[in-house]
């Protein structure tokens, strides 16, 4: 057996055991107080409007290039893609790191998704197709890329117009929930939309990469819930609303 260190403890040590204090007023992020919340929030809302404001920057001053067309479609696309990825973020990391004022990120950055495939959406119905319907009907039908692009977009209308709390009252929580996993389709419709649309020029390397983001966060949902189901019924209905 090892030998105890008997010494006297150093001057403002702690005790064997004790664990360390936390500065008062200090609280951690775990438990960030609702005033620092709001201001989070406010911070994530300017962050995720400087796409759509470097749009009409650009817009105003001349500068989208010789297509302008293709380069606001991409880039709609693109930050729908990324608001997508960074709202199924949101579960894993208050998991991971226990930062629960997390969830109240995820509304917001949900519907910041919707706002940018709105204008994606409309770019390509107004602009590209000058709003003739029958086109877009054809388009549809046609072109496995529209047409799974134009399925991922029509799963978010729903998801939309049901984010407000009072729409989980008038569903009720678990029909409300079950209506919002549908956002686990939108995901990877969008990623099969992005992925055809590059499919032509043989270009994959970015799809690449979202692609991994999403089936890393989807695989780490379906690893949880195969857990969950092994557990008594009401330590399962806990990991099923962290989900």
């Amino acid at each position: 057996m090892a030998p105890q260190d008997l010494s006297p403890p150093r001057p403002g040590a702690p005790a064997a055991g004790a664990r360390p204090a936390r500065a008062s007023g200090q609280p951690g992020l775990a438990t960030l107080p609702p005033g620092r919340v709001r201001t989070v929030k406010l911070a994530v809302w300017l962050l995720a409007m400087l796409p759509f404001l470097r749009l009409l920057y650009l817009g105003f001053t001349d500068q989208f290039g010789a297509n302008p067309l293709e380069f606001v479609t991409r880039s709609t696309g693109t930050w729908t893609l990324v608001m997508l990825c960074v709202t199924l973020a949101v579960t894993p990391l208050r998991r991971f790191t226990g930062w629960n004022w997390l969830i109240r990120l995820r509304r917001m950055l949900g519907l910041f998704a919707f706002f940018y495939a709105l204008q994606h959406f409309l770019l390509w119905l107004g602009v590209d197709r000058g709003f003739d319907v029958a086109y877009m009907v054809k388009d549809i039908a046609k072109r496995p890329f529209i047409t799974v692009g134009f399925a991922a977009f029509v799963l978010m209308i729903p998801l939309a117009a049901t984010s407000a709390n009072a729409m989980v009252k008038r569903l009720g929580g678990k029909r409300w929930q079950w209506l919002h996993r549908s956002v686990y389709a939108v995901a990877v419709l969008a990623i099969m939309h992005y992925w055809w649309h590059k499919a032509g020029k043989h270009d994959f390397g970015t799809v690449s990469v979202y692609a991994a983001v999403v089936f890393g966060l989807l695989a780490m949902r379906a690893w949880w819930w195969r857990k969950s189901v092994a557990q008594p019924p009401e330590r399962r209905a806990r990991v099923r609303d962290r989900a």
